[in-house]
């Protein structure tokens, strides 16, 4: 952080008060998202640009509770999804990067050809898969189409890192015994742990924020993730209350916040390591 703040010392004084200005620009809904968080409906509309008074607390008490079953919803699919594409995602990129097979790049190839299908082209074959499989208005059905769509991306970026690891690890690890299984998750996924962390919060980010595709697989109120909730409590305040409504976008987006916030050294570590081993 010191030495941003020295660099941004040294710039171009026109510059900074661009970036000033692009910074400002950035935070300011949120800052007024969370001063009418704490508004009544008079202070809404007499007082619309300034500070709340008095705070009213009680707008976050009914988010809370409105909003919380569905943030644990999301919590459970966001868990489950990120684990099993962490693990299949990095046993698939080990495999194209450690073993040789028939038609390996070949195949890698079709992988990164699916980054280049557009997700909205993939909804009806997915949704198709899912209510056959008989996981419609289920966490699993939710989950699987987020499985599926983060194989392409995170194999192509895993196999980046695990290729610039050095091959003598893995040859001093086939001398002791070492079978590749063992090599795989007791050197290999110790080294690219920043990478791993870069790609769930990317995950989780995609997953929190999605509300298209629980939209077309589950219409029971009991599994809607947080997306769909907020949807719902936002159509309860609208013609009502305000203050609730903007408390329930803080509750909502306040763990990706705070998450980022802890991991942010990790995330950008990750998305600079392969550069620094480069």
């Amino acid at each position: 952080m010191t030495k941003i703040v020295n660099r941004v010392k040294r710039g171009n004084p026109v510059s900074n008060l661009v970036l000033l200005f692009l910074a400002a620009l950035t935070f300011y809904p949120l800052f007024f998202t969370l001063l009418t968080s704490f508004k009544d409906n008079e202070q809404f509309f007499a007082n619309f640009w300034g500070l709340p008074n008095p705070i009213i607390l009680d707008n976050y008490a009914d988010a809370f509770t409105a909003i919380m079953p569905f943030a644990f919803n999301s919590l459970v699919i966001a868990v489950s999804s990120i684990t099993t594409v962490l693990f299949t995602t990095s046993l698939s990129a080990y495999a194209f990067a450690r073993l040789r097979f028939p038609c390996k790049e070949i195949l890698y190839m079709t992988v990164l050809a699916l980054l280049m299908i557009p997700g909205l082209l993939l909804l009806i074959p997915q949704f198709i898969l899912v209510r056959d499989l008989g996981l419609m208005n289920s966490f699993a059905g939710i989950s699987l189409g987020y499985i599926a769509g983060g194989q392409a991306f995170s194999i192509f970026v895993i196999r980046a890192f695990f290729d610039t690891l050095p091959g003598e690890l893995f040859e001093a690890a086939e001398i002791d015994g070492c079978s590749e299984f063992k090599a795989y998750y007791r050197i290999a996924l110790p080294l690219i742990k920043p990478v791993l962390g870069t790609i769930a919060i990317i995950t989780l980010l995609g997953i929190w924020n999605d509300y298209l595709w629980p939209l077309i697989v589950t219409t029971d109120a009991a599994r809607l993730p947080i997306a769909l909730g907020l949807l719902r409590f936002i159509g309860t305040f609208t013609t009502t209350m305000y203050g609730p409504m903007f408390a329930g976008f803080i509750v909502a987006s306040l763990p990706l916040i705070v998450l980022f916030f802890i991991l942010m050294r990790s995330f950008l570590e990750g998305l600079t390591a392969g550069a620094i081993k480069a």
